[in-house]
């Protein structure tokens, strides 16, 4: 039998948001480098991972009925993500071989090799992975992950009790990695994070190195390295905190694109207090009409949410009315 007959293939689910699917992309660079194939099918692979959504009810649901559909096509399936939870997941999918959650990489990986060990004698050569490793996207595009986790405690969302307070990423490694996606032909750059704004506040903002010196890790910084980079920057998941003015003569100059991705989520006081998250949506308003006054052609993407528990249709008309 010849290497190449004998190298372990392995299937991949991919669900969830963008962070999710650089985290898969970081699994699968992994699985390549140790000397598996990836395939597209259940029929063909040896394992099947299912990276899961754990976010709202309905995530969850579709995660459970991809562990399924997985198990009854394949039968060895290894899950992971942001509904690694291994009773939840095993009272209902009892037959799945290991359960992690999210962001555990070697984890997923040893798991992996556990259950359908690689042919120790893979050749690199073969097995070579281009520098910017396994993208899930289109060329023209890639996911800049540079943080991990959230100090928010929003009374609504789960995230932080599934990935953690924040962890930035070193700026360093975070340019190092945009640099190989240009290199790679990659002509727009997403960041995100689960609060974009707030990177490396837990560092307090370090200094660290790159391209020979120094840089602090902080958003206007990050920002200015990868405006100089040549490429479409498109920030998402921003806060409107007052630093963030710092950015906006950066979209104005063409540096990055006049795009800000800001989950507002309501309008009221009442429901922003009910959700745990700053009701001075006012000075929101003040804040966004100063940016676009330096910035005329900022766009701003956000989400709401209505039928809050507690919401009056007082306070939906609040946020009927902001929204004007």
């Amino acid at each position: 039998m010849s290497m190449t007959e004998t190298r372990k293939r392995v299937g991949f689910v991919s669900l969830g948001c963008p962070k999710a699917l650089v985290d898969s992309e970081r699994i699968l660079t992994q699985l390549r480098i140790d000397g598996y194939d990836i395939v597209p099918n259940y029929d063909d692979a040896d394992v099947v991972v299912v990276n899961t959504c754990g976010f709202i009810d309905s995530a969850k649901q579709e995660s459970l009925d991809a562990i399924g559909e997985a198990l009854k096509e394949n039968g060895k399936v290894i899950v992971t993500g942001c509904m690694g939870d291994d009773a939840k997941i095993r009272a209902v999918h009892p037959n799945v071989l290991a359960v992690s959650g999210p962001a555990a990489y070697e984890e997923v990986v040893g798991a992996v090799h556990e259950w359908a060990p690689a042919n120790k004698q893979h050749d690199p050569f073969i097995d070579l992975v281009p520098p910017q490793g396994v993208k899930l996207t289109p060329r023209h595009y890639a996911y800049l992950k540079i943080s991990e986790g959230c100090n928010h405690r929003c009374s609504f969302c789960i995230i932080p009790s599934m990935r953690g307070d924040l962890v930035s990423r070193p700026i360093g490694s975070v340019l190092e990695e945009a640099k190989r996606l240009v290199n790679a032909g990659v002509r727009e750059i997403l960041v995100v994070s689960q609060d974009t704004s707030a990177y490396g506040l837990d560092t307090k903002y370090k200094l660290d190195f790159w391209d020979g010196r120094p840089i602090k890790t902080r958003m206007l910084e990050l920002c200015e390295a990868l405006g100089e980079m040549g490429v479409w920057v498109r920030l998402h998941y921003v806060y409107p905190y007052p630093h963030v003015d710092n950015v906006i003569p950066l979209m104005a100059e063409g540096k990055i694109l006049p795009y800000l991705d800001i989950p507002f989520q309501h309008a009221s006081p009442k429901v922003l207090k009910a959700m745990k998250r700053p009701a001075h949506q006012e000075k929101t308003l003040e804040r966004i009409k100063k940016w676009r006054e330096i910035c005329p052609d900022l766009v701003i993407r956000s989400t709401f949410i209505v039928g809050f528990p507690g919401e009056t249709e007082e306070d939906f008309q609040i946020l009927l009315d902001w929204l004007k």
